[in-house]
């Protein structure tokens, strides 16, 4: 029986500053997540997709992906042939994803944000960002992206919803979060709507 690293994981979760929800895995679909992306659970992110259906991280500010539950997609439903895995997505609708920045290139995890509208390459493996994750990273990376209070209005959002903000924080009126109008809406109508300010705004 191979080694799980889900001891590793499991032991960074408990560890957390702050709150983490362990989403409960279907052993079926966690499974065949596992074939699809060709990985076993002796890596981090073969441990998260066999034991779980996501992690919600900091009141549920990144929704870490996992096999799937309810309404939070899978790994490998929101990944492309190209090898690009999407990991992650965070309630203002910014993505993170595991990726090769170039041919024979070792994977990192890249993410795109809503308040600049490109990727940035973190330079970590995807152990490295989830142990970093769980061990408070969060607070720094979102400092300028959080408002008082937000902790209760992320909180209280669904798996499959996020929070618009008016106007975008990747205009000059919208980088004060604490003054936008903000409502929530379904997450993947929030991040195409990035996707698409992107490639309209891009060089």
């Amino acid at each position: 029986m191979e080694q799980s690293a889900w001891s590793e994981v499991a032991a960074a979760v408990a560890g957390s500053p702050y709150p983490v929800e362990v989403l409960p895995a279907e052993p079926a679909r966690a499974s065949a997540c596992l074939a699809t992306l060709e990985i076993t659970t002796r890596s981090w992110l073969g441990a998260v997709v066999a034991n779980t259906g996501g992690l919600l991280v900091d009141h549920g500010w990144l929704r870490v992906l996992g096999s799937g539950h309810d309404t939070l997609p899978d790994v490998a439903t929101e990944s492309d042939p190209a090898g690009l895995v999407v990991i992650g997505y965070d309630v203002m609708g910014g993505q993170f994803v595991w990726a090769q920045s170039g041919p024979g290139a070792r994977p990192t995890v890249h993410y795109f944000g809503p308040d600049d509208l490109g990727w940035l390459d973190l330079e970590q493996g995807y152990a490295d960002w989830l142990h970093a994750v769980l061990a408070g990273s969060l607070t720094r990376f979102y400092e300028t992206l959080r408002w008082p209070g937000w902790q209760a209005e992320v909180g209280a959002l669904a798996l499959d919803q996020g929070l618009s903000a008016w106007p975008p924080p990747f205009t000059k009126e919208g980088k004060d979060l604490s003054v936008v109008s903000r409502k929530a809406i379904p997450l993947a109508q929030l991040v195409s709507f990035y996707e698409d300010a992107a490639r309209q705004l891009g060089p």
